[in-house]
């Protein structure tokens, strides 16, 4: 039996704890608030934290000593498309190798479900996979198989735009009609009903370029209604970032709906330097409504080969091909040369493909990092044969690039970035801080040698210095080496409410 006495964040210091089933010794407790490091002890009992401060030694509970170490909540992934890999991978390596923990999905308007769409799956929705039959008719299908996986990771789950109009029958280039509009909103207010945490739109895509402001305002508002959150991949983010920004702010404005402006950047040389003004506007609307950002720590962005998308970009590589898988990892400049064409002659021609695009300017990745409203997101594509390398760098390459080796901002802020503020955001319920009563969510590494190993050449690598990782209590990764425990669950939105508005 182990004695707790308590220091602030922990419990009552009269009460005795009956028991405790690991104790995480000596670490350097970032408890994922922002407040100064300290060391003390973390207690766990089954899926949660019981204790923070000092725990008294005794011979039936087993301890870990973890002096010299950061003890983190466990990192959440606040931007992924890991929707189909914790289905189909659900040990979930690369997050669990960065200290994640916990996964949003359904970003940029894609998600497995709802989706009814008879057919090819049309691109982006392709992104998480080609094949019809691995999408979900139905969000609480979706749900129940995530728990039937039991991935190693939580997932938080948001509704895509584009998966609600390819189900209505809306195509490329066409807006929704009211009809459209109505079926979609009822599709997602059942997601909604189910637990979605939310609704997220890629704005940029063929598939949703043509959706009006209006048709956002009207599904946003869903999410508002049920207590969840709208995150969008804007309609533009070069020379229009700034207009695409102002229609973000009047559409949580209108829907009265928290706002996550996806991988925030600004893209393309001629609009280099200009997220001076863009954050100064983000400053600005936070006035008005609940906003964040999300951002990954690299100069280059990854999605589908778009010809269109050649001319902002330093130079491309290829993530995949269907008709050309052996170019994977190749430069789309090379391929072009080598086959006597243009570049977007040789794109047209690989496509259906995923690119990286080398777009950004280190001064404004670095300058929307630091913002305080920044969380991080990996923006990963698993199910790319050569993924961009921020599939398996992005936390430890803020851990140590950025904060450690750069001073980008304290260790505690970059743990906050990744915690306790997508936590409050997102509204994800007990996680995100190291508090007695909190999920065992934890994440316990190493400050001195943490670093991603991941690089655009051998994006696979998967980083050092994350040493231990918990889910629920139940150990994922162990001296470094997961486990292959499958103790993560779906989280649903905890401000769901019934149909008649009142609360579950």
């Amino acid at each position: 039996m182990s004695s707790i006495i308590s220091v602030p964040g922990s419990v009552d210091p009269t009460r005795q704890a009956a028991d405790c089933d690991l104790v995480l010794r000596h670490g350097t407790i970032v408890d994922g608030s922002g407040a100064p490091a300290r060391v003390g002890d973390v207690a766990l009992k089954g899926d949660r934290i019981v204790a923070v401060g000092y725990v008294r030694p005794s011979a039936d509970v087993p301890e870990i000593d973890v002096g010299g170490l950061i003890v983190a909540p466990g990192f959440i992934d606040v931007h992924t498309h890991d929707d189909r890999m914790i289905l189909r991978a659900p040990q979930a390596l690369p997050k669990v190798t960065q200290g994640v923990t916990t996964v949003v999905t359904g970003n940029c308007g894609i998600s497995l479900a709802p989706y009814c769409a008879p057919g090819a799956v049309q691109a982006p929705l392709d992104l998480l996979s080609d094949d019809p039959a691995e999408f979900f008719e139905s969000f609480e299908s979706f749900l129940s198989a995530v728990e039937v996986a039991s991935p190693a990771v939580n997932v938080v789950p948001l509704v895509g735009h584009m998966a609600l109009r390819a189900s209505v029958g809306v195509t490329k280039g066409e807006p929704a009609t009211d009809d459209d509009v109505a079926r979609m909103r009822d599709m997602l207010a059942g997601a909604l009903a189910q637990g979605a945490f939310g609704f997220s739109t890629g704005l940029a895509y063929p598939l949703s370029r043509h959706a009006s402001t209006s048709e956002v305002i009207a599904l946003a508002a869903e999410a508002g209604r049920a207590g969840g959150i709208y995150t969008t991949h804007m309609r533009d983010e070069g020379v229009g970032v700034s207009q695409s920004l102002e229609e973000s702010f009047l559409t949580a404005r209108e829907a009265g709906v928290r706002l996550v402006i996806s991988h925030h950047k600004c893209l393309g040389a001629k609009v280099w330097g200009r997220s001076v003004r863009t954050l100064a506007a983000i400053d600005e609307a936070r006035q008005t409504i609940d906003l964040a950002i999300d951002a990954y720590p690299y100069t280059a962005s990854s999605t589908v080969l778009l010809p269109g998308k050649l001319k902002w970009s330093k130079e491309t590589f290829v993530t995949w091909s269907t008709p050309f898988p052996e170019v994977a990892g190749r430069r789309v400049e090379e391929i072009a040369a080598e086959w006597g064409c243009t570049q977007e002659e040789a794109a047209e021609r690989l496509m259906p493909a995923g690119a990286i695009y080398v777009t950004m300017d280190e001064a404004d990745v670095r300058r929307i990092l630091q913002h305080p409203l920044c969380m991080i997101g990996s923006d990963g594509l698993p199910h790319d044969r050569h993924p961009h390398p921020r599939l398996w760098g992005t936390f430890p390459r803020v851990l140590g690039h950025y904060s450690r080796d750069v001073g980008l901002f304290t260790i505690e802020q970059a743990v906050h970035r990744m915690t306790g503020l997508p936590a409050r955001h997102f509204g994800i319920p007990d996680r995100g801080l190291i508090q007695a009563g909190f999920k065992a969510d934890l994440c316990v590494f190493d400050p001195i040698h943490v670093a991603d190993r991941a690089t655009f050449r051998d994006p696979t690598q998967a980083a050092v210095g994350i040493l231990h990782v918990f889910v629920n209590g139940v150990p994922v990764l162990r001296n470094g080496v997961p486990t292959g425990a499958g103790p993560g669950h779906a989280i649903l939105n905890p401000n769901l409410r019934d149909p008649s508005g009142g609360p579950p």
